[in-house]
């Protein structure tokens, strides 16, 4: 074995959500994408394949060219530590434009401040910044 590298599967989006994930985040990039070509098992020009950094983790994602009864579920979540409450904030508001709120951004016991949401891509996460 090699590694493990989280997999996300899109329906579609895969590199709109990409492309959102590594502009929110710094020190993130998208490192390689192979598209389907005409007349191959997906959509021209959607996702085959691609690979992406957010802070260093290595994600890889599809737009599914088979379509599915299931997304994501929030069992599953990215977690992000925060430096700041400017930096928190600022992903937190990013993340629920068109997302959902599981969790509001308020202070825990566990962390001084917490959110958790899904974004408008149905992905979850989970955002904490210490005590």
């Amino acid at each position: 074995m090699t590694k493990v590298t989280p997999f996300l599967m899109f329906q579609g989006n895969a590199e709109e959500a990409m492309n959102y994930y590594t502009s929110l985040i710094e020190d993130s990039e998208i490192t390689s994408i192979t598209r389907y070509g005409a007349n191959e098992a997906g959509a021209e020009g959607s996702v085959m394949k691609a690979a992406f950094t957010l802070k260093g983790q290595e994600f890889m994602c599809i737009d599914s060219n088979i379509k599915h009864e299931f997304t994501f579920t929030p069992s599953f979540s990215l977690f992000i530590t925060c430096d700041t409450e400017e930096e928190i904030d600022r992903i937190y508001e990013s993340l629920t434009d068109g997302g959902g709120v599981l969790m509001p951004l308020a202070d825990y016991s566990f962390s001084k401040k917490f959110g958790w949401v899904a974004d408008k891509f149905g992905v979850s996460w989970q955002l904490t910044l210490p005590l």
